[in-house]
């Protein structure tokens, strides 16, 4: 899946254009063009731009994939990318920044700067700004309304962070554990803007962007024009996609190239002379030890300060220490790579792809790099757990057989005659393509491959976990090194006959998404909606969340890194008759209230003063008709057939006519008020 204190810089920093550029040492740059291509030819990925510096020298540098179709526009090293949250490494560097001027106390309550910061739990005085950077403030998660839209700024996301933080509950102690949290990082942007009295736009290109050279890096509130933004393409749509605009900026909504983050890396190596080298170390400190976390393992995620990881594997098999942080956006994705005590960095930019496979090309390049300089010799070979003896499994073992949650995600795990078998409550029987695991005399369950590692532990905080070890070898790219609780044990949740009727009513019942504007992302590519979904096995939740009453629920899992995030509470309520579903400051109608499209030939839609989109279900007798729409200025239109993908979303394909498919949906998008005139052929 978004610093430097009050010191006069060097000359040769206040000039900074690109890094010089060395001689490349022998092979690096045919290995760096051939891994690219493999990106691009072999997973997937539509563009990749890279980027590796050594001692501040510049030594590898290219791109790999297309760009316009046209081929008009090629790929240069100067064309952008979203960095998505790789942005978050700008965020804390200007929260450092302000540290080092005193203008900041990590460990001061929040606050103390942000006097407007309320929330419904009292618990949030004792959020610190630390807790922003180390994932661990016990926020539910992600605030993302209209955050992610087509080639539009909007800043409603960021605008109204403090009111949708007003209106929720923490959903653990602050500092108990670190969960991934994309609000931590909004409201960090905010704290920078409060405490430097400056837009975080203007502050981060005073402090961090214009003083290294960055001369191709902005955020969504600059003017990014679409011929220097590298170009989004997703599988099934012909057409190249308008720009991804990400409109929380300290979270994810930074635009860079490769060049320019490896620039940037310099302030973590301590050549940029901005931030202090107490902030960089304290950056670098191993922040997931401070709350619940799994026992030190090779790994990929292992929090600092605004880090995903501290400790890098593969890099920590050769006793170097590695910094990381990626970033994915809907179509964006990024990885930086950072050796501080080498002085080296590598940047992975792609269109497509993902951060982690952006990861292993970093990986790869500074590897090669380390090998040519004599620092490393031959690559350590793949690791993996060996081939599993099969041992007599302790029955006790069995105690831990039940349901397990994390975010979105809800199976049954039975462990029995030495092996776990692991099942979705809703397909029992169904294989979930998991690979077989079977207990050993270490007292824990291997694949037969030796990839794989699982076992139970039952924390200092009561819960119960599914410890998880991986390696995930990827041909030709390398490993990632996984170690990580991936879900909870979830103990029954009795609730009353009451309650119980409430929601065997709303069981099965789909509800449509009608808070984001006509430029949303969130109606592209799949239908936005929410399925009230439920077994019978364990009626007390909705998936992995916990029914906390008639019309409530919430997940209650505390999974460290990434397991629990997002986990924001669900409420329902009733307005004009009609039930609504709000969730992380976005609404959805109940399905209840959809009705069919009329299907005459002419027609009208009226959106009312309360909506901002109204969806029609497609009757039989429209279906195989084309539909004509006058759309008005700042309004959408998009068409999804029976199984939930997007035929047409205007804002893409620049059609107002489509045909419509048989079962399917659409929906009208705009301000309230706003008349659409629709024509049936």
């Amino acid at each position: 899946m978004i610093l430097a204190f009050t010191l006069l810089m060097p000359a040769s920093v206040m000039a900074a254009e690109a890094p010089p550029t060395d001689k490349t040492p022998q092979g690096l740059e045919q290995i760096a063009a051939a891994k690219a291509a493999l990106l691009t030819g072999t997973y997937g990925t539509t563009s990749v731009q890279y980027a590796l510096v050594d001692n501040g020298k510049l030594i590898a540098s290219g791109e790999s994939g297309k760009n316009d179709a046209a081929g008009k526009i090629p790929l240069t090293s100067e064309t952008m990318y979203g960095i998505g949250s790789t942005s978050k490494m700008f965020t804390t560097a200007a929260v450092m920044k302000l540290v080092d001027e005193g203008k900041i106390n990590l460990d001061s309550p929040l606050v103390n700067y942000i006097a407007e910061f309320k929330m419904k739990d009292e618990r949030y005085k004792l959020i610190t700004p630390r807790m922003l950077l180390n994932h661990s403030s016990g926020f539910e998660g992600s605030s993302l309304a209209n955050a992610f839209l087509f080639d539009d700024n909007d800043s409603y996301a960021h605008d109204t962070l403090l009111d949708q933080l007003a209106g929720q509950s923490l959903k653990a102690d602050p500092g108990a554990y670190s969960v991934y949290s994309n609000d931590g990082f909004t409201l960090a942007e905010i704290l920078v803007e409060r405490v430097s009295g400056k837009d975080f736009t203007d502050y981060i290109h005073q402090e961090f962007t214009v003083p290294l050279g960055m001369k191709h890096t902005l955020t969504s509130q600059d003017d990014l024009e679409a011929s220097k933004l590298a170009a989004l393409y997703t599988p099934g749509v012909p057409e190249q996609l308008p720009n991804e605009t990400v409109n929380v900026i300290g979270t994810g909504g930074i635009y860079s190239t490769a060049e320019d983050l490896v620039k940037f890396a310099s302030l973590f190596t301590g050549e940029a002379g901005i931030l202090s080298e107490k902030a960089v170390n304290a950056m670098a400190q191993p922040e997931y030890k401070r709350g619940v976390w799994p026992q030190d393992a090779d790994n990929s995620f292992d929090f600092g300060l605004g880090w995903d990881t501290m400790r890098l594997f593969p890099f920590s098999e050769y006793g170097i220490k590695a910094l990381a942080k990626g970033g994915d956006t809907l179509m964006y994705h990024a990885e930086l790579v950072v050796l501080p005590e080498q002085k080296m960095a590598a940047a992975v930019l792609s269109s497509g792809g993902s951060s982690s496979l952006n990861q292993l090309l970093a990986n790869e390049l500074l590897l090669q790099a380390l090998k040519d300089k004599g620092t490393i010799k031959e690559p350590k070979p793949a690791k993996s757990f060996g081939t599993p003896e099969k041992a007599d499994m302790p029955e006790e073992l069995t105690k831990y057989s039940g349901f397990y949650g994390a975010t979105n995600q809800l199976f049954r795990i039975d462990v029995a005659n030495g092996e776990i078998n692991i099942s979705s409550p809703f397909a029992p029987g169904e294989s979930l393509g998991l690979p077989k695991l079977m207990y050993t005399k270490d007292g824990t369950f291997v694949s037969e491959d030796g990839s794989l590692k699982v076992s139970f532990v039952k924390e200092k905080n009561g819960r119960t976990y599914l410890w998880e070890r991986q390696y995930a070898t990827v041909p030709e790219l390398g490993q990632l090194a996984l170690n990580l609780y991936s879900a909870e044990k979830l103990e029954e949740n009795a609730i009353s006959p009451e309650v119980e009727a409430a929601w065997k009513h709303r069981e099965g019942k789909s509800y449509f998404l009608v808070s984001e504007k006509y430029s949303s992302m969130a109606y592209f590519m799949t239908l936005p909606t929410y399925k009230i979904t439920r077994t019978d096995s364990l009626p007390g939740y909705v998936m992995d969340k916990q029914i906390t009453g008639p019309d409530s629920l919430m997940g209650k899992h505390a999974v460290p890194s990434t397991g629990s995030r997002d986990s924001a509470e669900f409420r329902f309520i009733t307005q004009a008759g009609s039930e609504y579903l709000e969730a992380g400051g976005s609404r959805y109608l109940s399905g209840d209230q959809i009705k069919e499209l009329y299907p005459g030939k002419k027609s009208s839609v009226t959106l009312r003063p309360t909506e901002q989109a109204r969806w029609f279900s497609i009757p039989a007798k429209a279906a195989g008709k084309t539909i004509t729409v006058d759309l008005p200025v700042k309004t959408s239109f998009a068409v999804y057939d029976a199984s939930g993908a997007c035929v047409n979303f205007s804002v893409v394909s620049g059609n107002n006519q489509v045909k419509l498919p048989e079962n399917g949906t659409l929906v009208f998008i705009g301000d309230p008020g706003t008349r659409f005139d629709i024509e049936l052929k």
